[in-house]
């Protein structure tokens, strides 16, 4: 009986392969899929004139690009992120953040290989910059993305705030865009992972970075060397404190000792509006002892040649006429290297009130805070009489803006808002824009247009 059984499977099977009967049950499945004939995939005729469309035109761009001069293929690919960057406005502001380091860091954004304008060039503490627009602190607060930023074409850029202990920071959300103001509202709140995890990171950078040696010619004519200490470019480290710490002084002093052999210049953050008490640090006698205290724990250490990094103070744009006189006092008289004016504001302009994140806490940057951050520059110059090299930071979207922070005082300028918008095409167009600025007015150099409102 099972023999019989056997052999009708055996028939049953055979004919179902022999007529191309596609079985319904499931013991002759497996035996029938096996020898079924697979079809071959038909595309509609607009998909085959869009693959040939697509095919022709990555052989076309690989060929266009092949005949290109650097500068130009550079030049279109800057332009090229222009297509890219609207998709991250659809991105959570954070989660955009994010991805946008992460680019960076794996290098899947643009490397500026065309040389700075000689116009551009500046010196500045004892080292070359090859232009003076900046990336703020902020951005890459954990120096993941410190050679592909930039290799944006940044003449210097700084990573932080750092703090000794890691902490997440404020509560999410804790972004807010602003886009019709060109504006972002954020009460971050230190997030950092400390200040290990950053010195291993920037260790490993440093020594690669002093590999990469290259000049530029300054205005003068002779050679001045670009970069600090660790290669091309120059790196600022920010410095801030921990929200449970009872000692604000000694989370500075152990930033300097971990993190100053890195950094081309060093920041004391203390206008942060989102570290509850921070900026009462920016009182004349709390200023004076923590600026004393930290140049102490930096001198103390052992340096080459070049000796140790400049300090700078970073300030809030909320101060009274009195605090800044009070802080230029300071300044002058601790001899400190140069301020950073200014960080985000907890102000709110009329010309934001009609957006609902307006009524959210936190600091307010971009556009709006334009006007205010550069009348805080204004009055630092002055009183500083030219003095101490001034940052000017706070607004910046154009090379007209920057020209306008360095006619008031600026000898740096800084971007971080409107760069979080417009993305590595901006980079280059406000380098450019600058230098059109310049020799407009007739300037040969950033350094004889520093303060030139008041002379």
């Amino acid at each position: 009986m099972a023999r019989r059984a056997a052999l009708c499977v055996t028939r049953k099977c055979t004919l179902m392969r022999d007529s191309n009967y596609i079985p319904n049950r499931l013991f002759c499945a497996t035996a029938s899929a096996a020898q079924l004939p697979k079809k071959v995939p038909q595309f509609s005729k607009k998909g085959r004139i869009f693959t040939g469309v697509a095919i022709g035109l990555l052989i076309g761009g690989g060929a266009y690009a092949s005949t290109v001069d650097e500068a130009t293929f550079c030049g279109w690919l800057f332009s090229a992120t222009k297509l890219v960057n609207p998709f991250f406005a659809y991105l959570d502001p954070e989660v955009a953040h994010r991805l946008a380091v992460a680019a960076a860091a794996r290098g899947w954004i643009p490397v500026e290989k065309r040389p700075d304008l000689p116009i551009l060039g500046i010196r500045v503490w004892g080292r070359g910059f090859s232009n003076p627009i900046g990336l703020a602190a902020g951005f890459d607060k954990n120096a993941e993305a410190v050679e592909g930023l930039l290799g944006l074409g940044f003449g210097f850029m700084e990573v932080g705030s750092v703090t000794p202990i890691p902490q997440e920071g404020n509560s999410k959300p804790r972004i807010f865009r602003l886009p019709n103001e060109g504006a972002i509202i954020n009460r971050c709140g230190f997030n950092s992972e400390g200040i290990v995890a950053v010195a291993k990171r920037l260790g490993a950078q440093h020594g690669k970075r002093k590999l990469e040696t290259s000049t530029v010619a300054s205005p003068a004519g002779d050679e001045v060397v670009r970069g600090g200490k660790s290669g091309p470019g120059i790196l600022g480290v920010n410095l801030g404190k921990n929200k449970a710490s009872e000692d604000a002084g000694a989370d500075y002093v152990q930033g300097v000792h971990t993190l100053s052999q890195y950094a081309d210049y060093l920041v004391i953050n203390i206008s942060s509006p989102n570290t509850p008490g921070l900026r009462q640090l920016q009182g004349r006698k709390q200023l004076k002892d923590l600026v004393k205290r930290v140049q102490a724990a930096r001198d103390e250490m052992q340096w080459g040649e070049e000796g140790p990094p400049p300090l700078l103070v970073k300030i809030a744009p909320d101060l009274s006429k009195q605090d800044i006189e009070d802080i230029a006092a300071v300044a002058l008289a601790m001899r400190v290297d140069g301020l950073i004016i200014t960080n985000t504001t907890i102000q709110r302009p009329d010309t934001i009130s009609n957006n609902p994140a307006s009524v959210e806490s936190g600091g307010l940057s971009g556009k709006p805070l334009f006007s205010l951050s550069t009348n805080i520059l204004r009055e630092m110059y002055i009183l500083t009489k030219g003095r101490i090299p001034l940052v000017g930071c706070g607004g910046v979207s154009s090379g007209e803006d920057a020209y306008r922070k360095i006619r008031a005082g600026a000898t740096l300028v800084q971007l971080y808002t409107a760069f979080a918008y417009g993305g590595p095409a901006l980079v280059p167009r406000i380098k450019a824009e600058l230098a059109e600025c310049l020799e407009r007015d007739g300037f040969k150099s950033v350094s004889e247009a520093v303060g030139a409102d008041y002379r």
